[in-house]
């Protein structure tokens, strides 16, 4: 009995020592990954990309584990630091940054007594306070202040990079968000944590799938749905084969709203209203919980919206769900198909651009309305009570011509904060407002319905933002995706790519749309019963208010 108790007593032993040196290796990692990403974004020499700076990266990375007390770690990094050249004291340089500008700076970790020591931090801090001025050789600004990141190695030969090449990658990435991301304030979670857990995970990808699943999850942190990372082994992960039908998950059920095929659901028996509870008996809401640490969205109602394909998607030809129909819980073996079996043109095809609704009432789809169509289909509803403009869609930039229509000057209706690139971290608040509309005296004077929900993202959201501006408007629906604002591009070794959000977008007023979404004036979801029912309960909303007025 002591030896069994021994040998169990060892292997404990052995497993929490394990487990403690792997997160310690970890938080070593992290230090030289920040430590890195400093010097790439701060040190005036290393800046201009004169050295090859990934390559210092993959090279001591592997130095890093030899490293133990915080003697060794400082020497370590005050040798290297030294190694890069002199830096000159920067007399332009302005380090009375009001904290105003600072909502997204965190260089606490640079005074790290615990894993530096005081030479070693003054070299820091020395960086810090007469950083780069000029040019930046990793990162420029483009457009109206968005940031792009050209001069990134791709390395598109390494389909499965080695580990220095995947940890290179966190570290890009980490990287950038941290002083390029305009809404890491606002990301939910600690973003220096968020290193530190994804480290262990990017270093033990075994296979290609594993490397892309990393990612995936990384990206996913950032809760942006701009932050979208699509490859052919995240799309295996979840399935390639598909049920044919579209469908809304409201109470941690899945109900049928579409029919990305008619017949194919025909063969299937399967009608709108039908709920589904469970999908290879798992039931909907363990699902969620399983795959949503891979559904990168700005709020939960984005969240549940994207993940239309982690609910039934699979890679075989069928699957066991259980589905409640008039009252009753069947249980069926579901086909599944490929995309191009559905033959679809697309889910809004068979809908008309505009129409004239019972009541006087002009109705407009966004997502179909063309440029050069938005004069006459305006002036076709010149004499109507009321125009419902519906952006539960995804509009064709169309936002100026409407605004002009719809408005007697120009209304400001948003603001951008852009990334200060001589003091990475810090974002200028705010650029002049953007305006919309025109001196026009003959804009309509109608009422203007807006309906948006959450698949309004994007330049959905900027043009509902704009279209808020119209003297007498309301807005109908639920809370937009939160997710505003030019894209910016980043790349991993593999040469796959991802986005992030790359400008700051608030209401004139300061209000936030980040995460928030914009807030209609009266809230209105579909309810499971209106879906079985086939109706368009927000839209019924939108004409019962017109004509309770």
């Amino acid at each position: 009995m002591k030896t069994v108790l021994s040998v169990l007593l060892c292997l404990i032993i052995t497993i929490t020592t394990k487990s403690q040196t792997t997160l310690q290796h970890s938080k070593e990692i992290a230090a030289f990954c920040k430590i890195w990403g400093f010097l790439k974004y701060y040190h005036p020499l290393v800046s201009k990309g004169s050295q090859n700076w990934d390559k210092e990266f993959t090279t001591r990375i592997s130095q890093i584990s030899s490293l133990h007390s915080r003697k060794e770690i400082s020497e370590y990094y005050s040798s290297w630091i030294s190694s890069l050249g002199e830096v000159a004291t920067c007399k332009k340089c302005n380090n009375d940054v009001p904290d105003s500008l600072k909502y997204n700076l965190n260089l606490s970790w640079l005074s790290d007594s615990s894993m530096f020591d005081a030479k070693l931090i003054a070299q820091l801090k020395f960086i810090r306070e007469n950083r780069n001025q000029s040019e930046n050789y990793y990162v420029r600004q483009t457009g109206i202040g968005n940031t792009t990141y050209k001069n990134e190695k791709p390395y598109k030969d390494s389909i499965y990079p080695s580990i220095q090449l995947r940890l290179l990658g966190l570290s890009r990435y980490w990287n950038i968000i941290n002083y390029f991301y305009p809404y890491k304030y606002a990301i939910g979670e600690d973003w220096n944590n968020a290193l530190t857990e994804m480290i262990p995970v990017f270093y033990n990808s075994k296979d290609t799938l594993e490397y892309h699943l990393a990612m995936l999850q990384l990206t996913a942190k950032l809760n942006d749905s701009h932050a979208g990372f699509v490859t052919y082994f995240t799309n295996s992960y979840f399935g390639l084969k598909w049920a044919p039908f579209t469908f809304r998950l409201i109470d941690n059920k899945a109900i049928v709203t579409g029919f990305y095929n008619d017949s194919l659901c025909k063969l299937n028996n399967i009608k709108i209203g039908y709920i589904f509870l469970t999908v290879n008996n798992l039931p909907i809401a363990e699902i969620i919980k399983e795959k949503s640490k891979y559904i990168g969205a700005s709020n939960d109602a984005a969240r549940l919206s994207t993940m239309y394909y982690a609910i039934f998607n699979g890679n075989s030809d069928s699957v066991n769900v259980t589905f409640e129909r008039d009252g009753k819980v069947t249980k069926k073996n579901l086909r599944r198909y490929y995309l191009t079996d559905f033959l679809f043109e697309g889910l809004d095809a068979k809908k008309s651009t505009s129409s004239m609704l019972d009541s006087n009432i002009g109705y407009i789809n966004m997502g179909k309305l063309q440029p050069k169509d938005v004069t006459g289909t305006i002036n076709k509803f010149k004499k109507a009570k009321a125009i419902i403009f519906d952006a539960r869609n995804y509009p064709n930039w169309t936002i100026y011509q409407i605004a002009n229509l719809l408005n007697s000057s120009k209304q400001p209706f948003a603001k951008f904060t852009t990334p200060n690139m001589s003091y990475p971290g810090v974002f200028n608040k705010y650029i002049p407002a953007i305006t919309c509309g025109e001196n026009n005296l003959n804009y309509y004077k109608g009422k203007v319905v807006l309906l948006f929900n959450e698949r309004t993202q994007s330049q959905a959201e900027f043009t509902m933002m704009a279209l808020q501006t119209a003297p007498n408007v309301i807005s109908i629906g639920s809370n937009t995706v939160g997710a505003d604002g030019d894209i910016s591009i980043i790349t991993f070794p593999g040469g796959y790519q991802t986005w992030m959000t790359g400008l700051g977008v608030y209401y004139p007023d300061g209000r936030e749309t980040q995460r928030i979404g914009l807030i209609p004036n009266i809230k209105v979801v579909p309810s499971i019963e209106g879906i079985k029912q086939g109706r368009d309960e927000v839209l019924e909303k939108a004409i019962e208010i017109i004509n309770s007025k």
